[in-house]
């Protein structure tokens, strides 16, 4: 090949350093939580959104949205949809506060039993998916309804009422349940608040007590989570697989990917990671009710649209999906700092998912050349 003709070949074409920043799917995501946090610096800043409990709040909302978008970006990638993860959560809520209060059982049996539960649910949607070749859209839209039906039911049926409380008071003694409601690193703000070392941990206390008394377990599941994830994705030959089943399922199967195994475990990973927020919420307030988890489906996709990754499977970050959960989360609590009307977060999603698309969309057909 001449050196003429080698200087078009696209294999070997060089590509700037712009042209690779601007086809990362983290690049809108990255923007709009600098943005957000910008904002929110002007507006809200001398409103205690940024002291130590403020960091706390919108920490732990944004926890909760990363939580279930990790497994919702993961899904996304290889190229299918669960619209079953809100009802999953109200559903695994409402098992273990069955099994744990209703039925005596301990707290660890009644979480096993349930994540195993989930995870059963998780692999039929992917199943019924790959071995009927309906689109997962409506076969998750299916078990949306029949979860919710059956956590509504459940409850009527034993206790004739759709919330059960208790949960705290079974928990007590139990080994698992801190793995999921407890907090951990106390007795490093303890002593940050005792030697006076940084005033915001001080403020507003008794001599020594801290504001902030530990780092919740729901922010280190979802932290170690998208660690976990991320490196699956960009560093294991199964991350390939996720890739290559979203992007083109049938070349995939040519060159030898398992494609219906990696999207039925990426629909057991999502149910997976619905059982970790319903468990840490239930720890946490100590009661499950039939309402939990109602529209978090459309939240995480919305995070991981955000995220950067593709409608149709093939693309995506699990880095771009935290970070739209960040902004989630920093929204949400920005705008009761900032005295604005709560209930204009879902506008809020609406407009930022509009955008988050109309964007991804431009870019990508900008590096692409699409029309």
């Amino acid at each position: 090949m001449s050196d003429a003709n080698a200087g078009l070949d696209e294999r070997i074409k060089e590509t700037s350093r712009l042209r690779k920043a601007m086809i990362r799917p983290e690049l809108g995501a990255i923007v709009g939580t600098l943005a957000v946090f910008a904002f929110f610096i002007v507006f809200a800043g001398d409103s205690g959104m940024f002291n130590a409990q403020g960091i706390l709040n919108w920490s732990t909302v944004s926890a909760q949205f990363m939580i279930i978008a990790v497994g919702a970006c993961m899904l996304m990638i290889a190229g299918e949809f669960d619209l079953s993860v809100g009802s999953m959560i109200g559903f695994a809520g409402m098992s273990i506060a069955i099994m744990a209060v209703t039925l005596g059982w301990p707290v660890w049996i009644a979480i096993l039993l349930t994540f195993a539960l989930c995870i059963a649910v998780g692999a039929v949607n992917g199943w019924i998916v790959v071995r009927t070749g309906l689109p997962s859209f409506i076969v998750t839209l299916a078990f949306l309804f029949i979860l919710r039906g059956f956590t509504i039911f459940f409850p009527q049926l034993i206790e004739r009422q759709t919330i059960i409380g208790g949960i705290d008071r079974a928990a007590e003694g139990d080994w698992l349940a801190p793995v999921f409601g407890g907090k951990i690193l106390g007795f490093f703000f303890e002593w940050l608040a005792s030697i006076g070392a940084i005033d915001v941990f001080t403020r507003g206390t008794r001599a020594g007590e801290p504001i902030v008394n530990g780092i919740p377990m729901l922010i280190v599941w979802a932290l170690a989570l998208v660690v976990v994830a991320h490196i699956i994705l960009t560093r294991t030959q199964f991350g390939n697989w996720v890739f290559a089943a979203g992007g083109d399922a049938q070349a995939a199967r040519y060159v030898g990917v398992p494609v219906n195994r990696v999207k039925i475990l990426m629909f057991m990973f999502t149910a997976f990671c619905a059982c970790v927020f319903a468990t840490c919420q239930v720890m946490e307030f100590g009661s499950a009710g039939a309402d939990r988890g109602l529209l978090k489906e459309f939240e995480a996709i919305i995070a991981v649209v955000i995220g950067g990754a593709l409608l149709t499977g093939g693309y995506g970050s699990v880095i771009g999906a935290a970070l739209g959960a960040l902004i989630f989360g920093v929204v949400q609590q920005g705008l009761f700092f900032a005295g604005v009307e709560s209930s204009l977060f879902r506008v809020f999603l609406g407009v930022i998912l509009l955008l988050a698309v109309i964007l991804n969309t431009y870019i990508r057909r900008i590096i692409t050349g699409e029309r």
